[in-house]
């Protein structure tokens, strides 16, 4: 760590001392406690090294080095992608104003997956009333464009907690227009070439998690579509929120296996190979929903490059006047009593419909979690 001017921070303390146990067969889990007595038995202090203050990014200094990928370990190194995402259209056919953005980041081991940012529909959506920002899995931002400089302090912050110096591939128009930013302390920037064709976060990463956010999509319209008989996938469609979107884009993005990532950035010549990969793990992906060809799936998840059909635009609520009816209305918020019956309702119909064991412990879970949050 020190020929390579890492910062030894206490979480690596732990984490070493835990290797340590395990290679001699002892039964210990240090602690916090454990490693304060540690430090003071061996004289051992934590102070912070002096680094100078990188440059703004887009600007380079006559003394500093240029970075490259060499000069960080494959874990430390991260590729983002903004995804546009037709966020409800459905197979044949896409609306014009169905499009989120949604930006991924990974780095090249695949054993880290930044939480997913979901940005459009500037006007305040009446899903999102009363819910909990903190409570999510995604992060929602009320406008088409990404946030990068609010999105890059929090990574910047985020890095440093850690003791982490990162690499962060981006291109080449992205960081020029991030040339206005202040310094980074723990995240550099490594812009692609201009005139390259490799993407910042590889493609079939890309494609593989617009793959399953389109195959779970499909999933609830079909739910929809056996509740209430006779309804099109495009009536089912217009009931999607962008809350329901922003759910099923970080359950896509959960399920992108690490494999397929690691695979991905060999594949660009982002991180070097250092043992072979299990092609049948590197190219996982879920399986052809029901009614659908291979070929027609395929077309479906890379519906963004279809030209939208002309029309009206419809709010999330259905009909014009349907949402006229309820401006000013919103749905009572659920209670404690509202969040108990359900989970009533829930095993009783796992009850009457032969559901598995394995389903009955994760439900389990949920309940006894659910349970836990009704008592605070």
């Amino acid at each position: 760590a020190r020929a390579k001017a890492w910062d030894v921070t206490g979480p690596m303390l732990l984490h070493k001392a835990k290797e340590l146990a395990d290679i001699m067969g002892q039964d210990f889990v240090p602690s916090i406690g454990w490693l304060v007595r540690w430090k003071r038995r061996n004289n051992v202090g934590f102070g912070a090294r002096h680094v100078l203050a990188p440059p703004f990014p887009g600007i380079t200094s006559q003394t500093q080095p240029t970075l490259s990928l060499k000069d960080f370990s494959p874990e430390d190194v991260f590729g983002c992608a903004e995804v546009p995402l037709l966020y409800r259209a459905v197979p044949g056919r896409v609306g014009a104003c169905d499009q989120v953005q949604v930006l991924l980041c990974a780095n090249s081991r695949g054993t880290e997956k930044r939480r997913v940012l979901v940005s459009g529909l500037q006007a305040a959506q009446r899903c999102f009333f009363g819910v909990s920002s903190e409570a999510l899995p995604a992060s929602y931002h009320p406008d088409l464009g990404i946030p990068w400089s609010e999105w890059l302090a929090q990574f910047d912050r985020d890095m440093g907690r850690q003791g982490r110096q990162v690499a962060l591939l981006l291109a080449a128009r992205v960081v020029e227009d991030l040339a206005g930013l202040p310094g980074l302390c723990h995240v550099r920037l490594l812009p692609l070439s201009a005139t390259s064709t490799t993407p910042s976060l590889p493609g079939s990463v890309v494609r593989a998690f617009k793959a399953h956010y389109r195959h779970r999509l499909l999933g609830k319209l079909a739910a929809v579509q056996s509740e209430r008989a006779g309804t099109s996938l495009a009536e089912a469609g217009v009931g999607i929120t962008v809350l329901d979107a922003l759910h099923m884009a970080a359950a896509a993005w959960a399920k992108v296996p690490p494999q397929l990532i690691v695979s991905s950035f060999i594949q660009e010549g982002l991180a070097s190979c250092k043992a072979p990969l299990s092609p049948d793990k590197a190219s996982e992906m879920p399986a052809v929903p029901r009614g659908l060809s291979y070929e027609e799936f395929s077309r479906f998840v890379d519906l963004e490059g279809d030209e939208p059909v002309s029309g009206v635009c419809k709010g999330e609520m259905g009909t014009e006047d349907e949402e006229g009816s309820l401006e000013d209305a919103f749905d009572p918020l659920p209670t404690k009593a509202d969040a108990l019956r359900a989970l009533g309702t829930l095993r009783r119909w796992f009850e009457c419909n032969g559901t598995s064991p394995e389903l009955f412990e994760k439900f389990y879970a949920c309940e006894e979690e659910v349970e836990r949050l009704c008592c605070l």
